[in-house]
Order: C-alpha cells, then structure tokens, then sequence
C-alpha cells in the first residue's frame, strides 16, 4: 500500500526552565491511503505530539528533527505557505473535545464559512449550500434550521459532528482524530465510530486514530502503533497486536481492564440514604413577568435506596438526568419527594440546617485538574474540608492529611506541590483524598474514570473497592463506562430523559436487560464483544 504519509526517525524536543523534555523518540511509521492507523498509550506516551508534528502544529519551543513526508512532500522545516497549503485542505484534524475547539461567541455557519472560503474561495449562497452539506452528511438533522444555532445549544454528539464537518469542508485526504470520542456517551461513541467509518469510506479518506481505548481500536484500525515515554514500542496490524503482543508495555495495556465484582453487602448494613418518588422539574420561566409556561423534567419519579457498603451504579446517555439526580440526594438542587440520609428526613431542611450533615456527603468530580484549585497546595486542596467542618480527631492538620494521602496511594512528601504537578491518575486520587479525610458516609463519584487512561481506570476501582471495604462507605456511581459501571456496583439504575427505564442488580442488567434501551446501551458499550448480539 502506497503511504500517504510517512514519519522516519522522528524526534520533538521541548526546552522547558532550562531544560531539555524528549517527547517523542525517534519513532517511525506510515499512513496507507483508505487505511486506519492507531497510536495508543497512556496520557504524555507522546501520541498527539507525533500528530501535531506531521503539519508542524507546535509550539515554538520545540526542536523537532526526522522527516515526515505528505504525498512526498518534506513537512519538517517547511515553509509557512507550503504548511498552510496542506493544513485544513489536505490534512485536517479532528480534537477530544468540541467545546474548546468551537467558538462560543460564533453560529455553527460563521464557524464553517470561514474555513471554506478561506480554503476554497466560495462566497455568497454557494458557501451556504456547502454549509448545509457538510452538516447534513455528519447526521445534524434539518441542517438548515441549526445554521444560527450556538455551540452550547447542541449536545456534546452534536458538537463533535460539527467538528467533523469543518474537518470534511475541503476534502481532506487524511484526517488526525485525536482522542474523538472520549467524552460521549457509549451510545454516542458508536454513532460517531460507524460516522467516521462511512465518510472514511465515502470520501476515500486515510485516518490516523490517537486513542487510549483499546476497545475502539480492536473495531476501528487497519494497524497499531503502542507508544510508551515517547517512542513506540510495537508496531503491527491490529489482528497481530491483540492476538499476539510481543512488548510487555502492550501486553499490560491489553490487560488493562476494570474487571471482578465488589464484595458483596452484609445482610445487616444499615441504609444510609433513600429517596421516595423523587422528582426535579425546572421552570421555563417567559416573558416580563418570567411566567412558568412549562418545565425541564430532569427526574420524573426516582426511588433510590443505597446501604453502607454497597454501590449504585447510575447509567444512561447524556442529558438522562443521572447528575441530577445525585445533587438532590444530596441537598445541592431544590426536589420534590422524601429523602431521608441515616435515619434522618432532610428534604425539608434548609441550607443551614444541612451544614452538619454536608461533611458525611461528599461528591468526586470527572475532571480532577477542573475541580482543584491551581493556586492550593495538595495539603490546602485536601483540608479544606478539616476546616470548614471541623474533625473529631485532635492530631495535627498535616498529621491527618499525611494519613489520607498514603490510604489513597500518594506520598504524603508530596503534600506541599501543586495539582500541576501530578499526573491525571494521581490528581484523582487527590480529589478522593479531600472527600474521605471527612470520613463521609456517601460518596457521589460523578464519572470519576472516564477522563483517565485504563491502566489508570483499573488502580482507582481497586482504590474505590478498598476504600469502601474498609470503611463501609456508600457508593452513587454515575458513569456512562459500562465496564466500570460493572466491576464496581452492586446494583444499577439505567435512566432515559428522566425516567428510571430499568434497575436491578448487576448480574441482571448486564446478563440479562429487559428494554430495548438498556439493550441498546450494552451492545455499545460491548460492541467487539462476541457475546453481544
């Protein structure tokens, strides 16, 4: 197969504070045309350097030497002009997440304009026609009518068709897809994957995939390249790679998965929250007199029963009201219904009278580097709660925070750093860190893996597993990971635009799912699984 691209012995080197960073080492491989290659590895493996290489995308600190050669044509030490005749024309990229990729301030047709009549110099109706197009080919229905929308009023499925369609716009021959799924929702994931596969198709395109999940890459790639530390490590067709690794990096990484079952809940744990028909509506809220002319039904009628020791696992699509539900149980948005938390009703307790309660629910966020301050110490992040609530124990605030770090596998001589410097598993462990030095009773983790690799995913389920084994705590799961969602609840909820469309415990959602919807999730969530019909 004739390569449309073809990288030899290419190094970046970045200076940072009077240092030398190796990014990527020397590594070499090719693109055929109509062919999917993947680069896998973990966060920092160096995988989008090599990509942002290939179009000389980087910053002006690095030092990048090797070749890289585009239909023949040497792309290392190019000039501004040749480089801008290929990037967005002949090579075009595709990024995680579309929120930061797409002006907020800019309609969808501004955003698309722009880059076809910079590329091809169409103007007036046939730049609009051209528009309508591109969205209707990635699946936005009734183009049209969505060319005044903003990127905020699309859903996150939505905005990443979006981003397909500006990568498509000037018929690129080879498309970058760097990390492209990782935020969207299972079902959503395979929307996106059979989207990429027809226009791959269609349009005769070359894909270089950058991905640290192994189970899209098992479905999507003609070939494999494993990174580690910069340098790739193996390199084969895809059947090769999985069926027989060679490199004990890609061997580890292939056995990287959430995997077993929690310990089952002791027949006399106590409940530690329930709710009774549980409802969140919010006011649409028109006009001068911001009248109620109708309602958001986040959660239509939910009741929830979690024990010490036991873990709800809560699924479904984006927008199902997972999230929501989770804030209400714990006082943080306004519901209607009975919640009641260690015997105690507290649906009716006002904001103060729940501050007692506040350090016994804590919650851990999807995002660790979002949701800890950058200007606070690991110390500081973790006894900001100590201090706010207070603690029954009397040693010393760095004595308890030294405590904790080392529970949830951190070096308490780190306590003194700041989140930057840690890697995205280890930040999470922080944020798990500053919810159980209070010692909580429930725990809402929010997504808490998704953002992370999966040699990562599976050292904090262990975590999660121990933590909750040794102190009894309750677990919320939200996730829309299955595998996860699986390895660590006792029982699951599967939610569908507000609805509980299904609940049961774990064997029987997953071996044996009642509606189609739940079915329809699973099949997503284990589409290379032969198992799976």
């Amino acid at each position: 197969m004739t390569p449309i691209l073809e990288v030899r012995d290419l190094n970046v080197r970045f200076r940072q504070d009077g240092a030398t960073v190796h990014a990527v080492k020397g590594n070499s491989f090719t693109v055929g045309k109509g062919e999917t290659v993947a680069l896998v590895g973990e966060s920092g493996s160096g995988k989008s350097v090599t990509a942002l290489s290939t179009v000389s995308l980087l910053p002006d600190s690095a030092e990048v030497d090797g070749s890289v050669l585009y239909k023949g044509q040497q792309m290392v030490g190019a000039t501004f002009d040749q480089l801008k005749q290929v990037r967005g024309n002949d090579i075009s990229f595709i990024f995680q997440e579309p929120m930061t990729s797409l002006n907020p301030l800019h309609t969808l047709e501004k955003q698309l304009r722009e880059s076809i009549e910079l590329h091809q110099g169409l103007r007036g109706a046939a730049v609009k026609d051209r528009i309508v197009e591109l969205l209707t080919k990635v699946g936005i229905r009734d183009a049209e009518t969505r060319l005044k929308d903003y990127p905020h009023q699309l859903s996150g499925g939505q905005r990443q068709r979006v981003m397909i369609a500006m990568a498509l716009a000037n018929g690129p021959d080879l498309l970058i897809a760097d990390e492209p799924t990782t935020a969207l929702d299972v079902t959503i994931q395979a929307q996106i994957l059979d989207l990429l596969a027809d226009l791959k198709a269609s349009e005769g395109m070359s894909l270089l995939f950058i991905t640290h999940d192994l189970n899209i890459v098992r479905r999507f790639a003609d070939r494999v390249c494993v990174m580690k530390d910069g340098e790739i490590v193996e390199q084969g067709t895809t059947a090769e790679i999985f069926d027989n690794p060679t490199h004990p990096y890609t061997i580890k990484l292939l056995s990287a998965e959430a995997a077993g079952h929690p310990l089952p809940v002791p027949e006399d744990s106590p409940t530690v929250v329930e709710t009774d028909h549980l409802r969140i509506w919010f006011p649409i809220q028109r006009g001068l007199l911001r009248r109620v002319v109708g309602h958001v039904k986040a959660v239509n009628d939910a009741s929830v029963s979690v024990r010490a020791g036991e873990t709800l696992g809560i699924v479904g699509e984006s927008g199902s009201g997972k999230t929501t539900l989770a804030l209400a149980i714990m006082k943080l948005i306004s519901s209607e219904g009975k919640i009641v938390f260690d015997g105690r009703p507290i649906h009716d307790l006002r904001s103060g009278a729940m501050r007692d309660l506040r350090s016994k629910m804590q919650i851990v966020f999807q995002d660790p580097y979002g949701s800890l301050s950058p200007r606070m110490t690991v110390e500081q992040i973790i006894s900001e709660g100590l201090g706010i609530h207070g603690s029954d124990d009397t040693r010393p605030r760095r004595e308890l925070v030294a405590e904790i770090m080392t529970e949830v596998g951190l070096d308490p001589a780190l306590m003194d750093r700041y989140p930057h410097e840690f890697s995205g598993g280890q930040r999470q462990r922080i944020a798990i860190a500053r919810a159980m030095v209070l010692r909580p009773r429930l725990v809402v983790l929010d997504e808490p893996t998704s953002a992370l690799d999966m040699t990562v995913q599976v050292q904090i389920v262990d975590l999660l597993r121990r933590l909750q084994e040794k102190h009894g705590l309750a677990y919320l799961f939200i996730s829309h990971d299955l595998r996860v969602v699986r390895a660590l609840s006792h029982r699951v909820f599967v939610m569908k635009q507000g609805d509980v469309v299904e609940s049961g415990t774990a064997e029987e959602i997953f071996e044996n799912p009642k509606t189609d919807y739940t079915r329809e999730l699973m099949a997503a969530a284990y589409m290379d699984d032969a198992a799976v019909a």
